[in-house]
Parts: C-alpha cells; structure tokens; sequence
C-alpha cells in the first residue's frame, strides 16, 4: 500500500489572502473565464432543466495548474473531486469551490477514468489509467487498496501494450467492470477481490462489439440492472447484462459520448464534441447543454485559442456528474483543464 497525501489548503489567514491574489493572477493568465461584465454566468436549458454556466468555480492556488481535466466525481462529504493530467492528479474541492487538498502525483501523465464507489460506510475510487496499462482502487485519502496490471488471464493481450483502459464501473455486489477504451475494446470483469472473472467484446461495429468503450456505467434504472457502455467511435451506447450480452443500443442524439451520471431516472452523458446531454428514464433526449456546434472540427481541437471559448459553450466535456441538489459538474479535455459547475435554477 501507498500514501500519497499531496497538498492540502493552508489555514493561516494572510497565507490564504496571499493565495487568493496569486490564484486571481494566475487565473487571469491562463483562463478566459474571469468574472467581468462580457463573462458572467450564462444559462443553459430548457423546461425544469434550467442552469447557470460557472466556469470560475474552481477556486484553486497559484501554486496549482491542472492539465487535461478527466474525471469529475462528488463524495458523501459532499466533496467534488476531479481527475486531471498534472502533479496534483485528484482535486479535492468544497461544494462552493474552494481548494481543500490534492494528491496523486502517480497518476500525472495517465489520469483518466475516475469511478467513487461506496462499500459500506466507506468509499473508494477507481482509477483507470491507459499510459500505466492498470486499473487501482483507492481511498479517497489516497491510500492504495490494490493495482492490477494487464489481464493476461484473459489471452487477449500478447503485446501488452495494447491494454489501455479508460473508465471502471462497480455493481452492488463488488464486481467490476473495465473498459479497454483506449486499446483492444474489450470488457473486463473481476470480483471486488480483483480477481480476473472474464471478458467479452473486442472491436467492431456488429452488436456486441465496439470501438472505444470509453465509458462504463451499471444502470440500475430498472428492475434489473445492466452494462451501459459508451461505444464512442460507433458514436452509440450499447447495453449488455451483467453477464456480457449484448440487450440493444441507444444511437439518438449523440456525437462523441463518454461517459456517465445517473441521478434518479436521468441519465446524464457528457459528449466530448461539444456538448452535455441528459436523457430520460426511457432514453429519450430531455436537453443539450453548453451545445458548440462543430467545435470539433476546429483547428487545434481541443486546445483551441481562448478567444474561442466562450461562456456557456462547451469545447470537450470528458466527464459529467450531478451533485445532491442537481447541480452539475463538467470537466473538459484541455490541455489546461476547465471545471465548470452548471448551477440548477
């Protein structure tokens, strides 16, 4: 086991003012989205899916700079924590955005998929990490449970370099599921022991199979709950049993998903071409938030100048999750993060 407690908010007064100011500079040189008269909060939705676009919430020190921004997750302390590309790889924050901690320097050049689970009283994130080819489970102090490499029970990866997971889905009986997003496309399953059960998938486009599983989700929004993948490249979520077969698609309204939240009957799908999607109970589309059409097809995506990004537009949502009150929380794919919280009218 491992401990990596990273940096914490300091607590003397002046020490915060002192960060405050730096954090304010540091800000206004490396983001667009300062609050001035042309960048206040814009709002999103329809109906009684109404949001304000905050794209300042992050309160974060000088001293930290986050890169590609990959996963988004909220704890029972009502804690937001996200997944991002730099030393301070998990960012803790408050639900009003103000910096608490940060650890995981391991997970700098391979953070991605970033999954909480609850077990018990306690909670536990997985982490998916396609440039160490391994999938951890933590606490969310930071402390290791255990790190498992390269099914090679599965027969699948000869070249092991090909196993490049991207996001972990927990069932309620411990089980959990990998997808090999970024490699063979495969699903990989073991026991919450993090023994090798089995595998299924593999690429292609024909029921059953996909091209960039890269997101993973247990959908327990009925009675009998089963895999939902997000099929990326097939731009199509796939539905399976628990068990690995195929149970049908969902193809409408999408671009480019990635992955998932689900908050009562909702479905919430952050889709890495410029918007953040929710669906309802039968998988119909509610509303697009934050829609910036063709974005993606700009030179330089994702990492387009910042005159570019404008307020209220998404470029590359990666990760999606609601709060306890029905806020969301969206984080992009860009080489200098963004965390923006979408405010429920």
């Amino acid at each position: 086991m491992k401990k990596d407690l990273g940096q914490t908010a300091p607590a003397a007064p002046q020490a915060k003012a002192a960060i405050t100011r730096r954090g304010a500079l540091a800000a206004a040189a490396v983001t667009p989205f300062v609050l001035t008269a042309k960048n206040k909060a814009v709002t999103l939705g329809t109906g009684s899916h109404v949001y304000q676009a905050q794209h300042d919430w992050a309160k974060l020190p000088a001293s930290i700079q986050p890169g590609y921004t990959h996963g988004v997750v909220q704890d029972s302390q009502k804690r937001i924590l996200v997944h991002n590309r730099s030393k301070d790889a998990v960012l803790v924050f408050d639900e009003k955005g103000k910096f608490i901690k940060s650890w995981g320097e391991r997970f700098a050049k391979g953070a991605h998929g970033m999954q909480i689970s609850k077990e018990g009283s306690d909670e536990f994130l997985y982490f998916s990490d396609p440039e160490m080819h391994e999938v951890s489970k933590y606490t969310l102090d930071g402390k290791e449970v255990f790190t498992l490499g390269v099914p090679t029970d599965s027969g699948l990866y000869p070249d092991p370099t090909k196993y490049k997971p991207t996001n972990t889905a927990v069932a309620s009986n411990g089980d959990f599921y990998v997808a090999d997003g970024y490699g063979l496309s495969f699903i990989h399953v073991y026991n919450k022991k993090g023994e090798y059960l089995k595998s299924w998938g593999g690429r292609g486009a024909e029921p059953g199979k996909m091209a960039s599983p890269h997101g993973i989700w247990i959908d327990d929004r009925t009675s009998n709950p089963y895999v939902l993948v997000a099929d990326r490249a097939n731009v199509r979520l796939q539905k399976f049993t628990l068990a690995g077969e195929h149970i049908g698609f969902v193809t409408d309204e999408l671009r480019y998903p990635c992955h998932f939240d689900v908050r009562g009957k909702e479905l919430l799908i952050p889709d890495l071409h410029g918007r953040v999607t929710i669906f309802d109970a039968n998988d119909k589309l509610i509303t697009h938030l934050g829609d910036y059409p063709d974005i993606w097809k700009q030179k330089g995506y994702p990492n387009i100048p910042h005159d570019q990004r404008h307020p209220g537009q998404f470029v590359s949502p990666h990760d999606a999750c609601w709060d306890y009150k029905g806020n969301i929380y969206v984080v992009e794919w860009l080489s200098d993060g963004r965390i923006t919280k979408l405010k429920r009218a």
